[in-house]
């Protein structure tokens, strides 16, 4: 019994010292007759699954900043002086402001976890992939942020998969956290009200006098947050 409990504590005391990669960078700078301390480069806050997800972070970012400048788009289109429909104006703008804060959300974190924000591979996707064009109709517009918000769920879930399930050498309880709260749950709101949004005014602009109730329905954008 005694050679059992002495043979856990070596096996013991070996992992935690394979574990301290740290401390031996900083041990090995010490000795070293150079005045520059460098080498330090496991001294970071980098653990868990972040090096696994790192690269999908990034690209995260780089997607909800190319959707920014879409729905300002889209918000200009209806901010004109020819459609004036200040309900969905203020529609497309609330969803263009979410993902610049939630595009800044995850740079911030992403260097808290000892990562890089690289902006070389910047999403060129656009909503419109054949001439760009964000003049939608109405009823368009709203099923075109609905495909969006659920492309970006998707996204979410990939990466909340990377950090669970897919590998369990990578599992990573506080990433999950982190993109099911900032993340799947706005996701999930966004695009139940969204498609309740299609149903609606689809319903509305199947009556006798279309145009009257776009401009209902528009007015009723007015005093409504889609989060």
């Amino acid at each position: 019994m005694k050679v059992f409990v002495v043979f856990a504590v070596v096996l013991l005391s070996a992992l935690v010292a394979a574990q301290d990669v740290c401390y031996k960078d900083a041990a090995r700078a010490c000795k070293t007759t150079t005045k520059k301390v460098d080498g330090l480069i496991n001294c970071n806050a980098k653990y868990g699954a972040i090096e696994a997800v790192e690269s999908d972070l990034r690209k995260y970012v780089n997607t909800h900043i190319t959707r920014n400048f879409e729905y300002l788009l889209m918000s200009t289109h209806y901010g004109n002086y020819e459609k004036s429909r200040e309900g969905f104006e203020k529609l497309f703008r609330e969803l263009s402001d979410s993902k610049w804060d939630l595009a800044i959300d995850l740079i911030k974190y992403i260097t808290k976890r000892g990562g890089q924000m690289n902006f070389s591979d910047v999403k060129q996707d656009i909503i419109n992939a054949e001439n760009g064009n964000y003049e939608f109709d109405e009823l368009e517009a709203l099923a075109k942020a609905l495909d969006v918000e659920k492309d970006l769920a998707k996204e979410a879930h990939h990466i909340h998969g990377q950090a669970t399930r897919r590998n369990k050498e990578h599992h990573d309880p506080e990433i999950s956290s982190f993109i099911e709260n900032k993340f799947v749950h706005e996701h999930a709101e966004a695009i139940r009200k969204l498609s309740g949004h299609v149903a609606d005014l689809n319903t509305m602009l199947s009556g006798p006098d279309s145009s009257l109730a776009l401009y209902l329905f528009d007015d009723y954008l007015k005093g409504c947050s889609i989060l």
